[in-house]
């Protein structure tokens, strides 16, 4: 084989490794980080349905923007649960979790939640 037909070869191997890495991060729920200094910390959260967020708790208070979304159930460590729907384009307050207590979100629909979340790092 030619080295350029090689190289060429290499580079369709590559690509396509990389657009199923992509889809695969695509199709999981994952909480990605996007900002963070002494003030405020800036996650985005895509949550799928049936694949809920691990059990976590939220020390301070938070603002959450959906940008796709959804009817969201928060499961509380003793089985407890509360439906939010949040729509697209609003803006939603949440306070601190209290003291000695988790949750984890779970999408109850049948499409991606997408969430922006600013999380203020400490109370003023």
């Amino acid at each position: 084989m030619p080295t350029a037909l090689k190289y060429i070869a290499v580079a369709i191997v590559t690509m396509a490794a990389t657009i199923t890495v992509m889809r695969s991060q695509e199709t999981k729920t994952q909480r990605i980080p996007q900002f963070e200094n002494e003030d405020v910390k800036v996650w985005k959260s895509i949550v799928q349905p049936n694949a809920p967020l691990t059990m976590h708790r939220h020390d301070h208070p938070r603002v959450l923007i959906a940008l796709s979304g959804g009817t969201m159930k928060i499961v509380d460590s003793t089985g407890a649960s509360e439906s939010h729907l949040w729509e697209t384009g609003k803006a939603y307050w949440l306070p601190a979790n209290p003291p000695n207590t988790t949750h984890a979100d779970v999408n109850a629909g049948d499409k991606p939640i997408e969430v922006m979340v600013v999380e203020l790092e400490k109370e003023k």
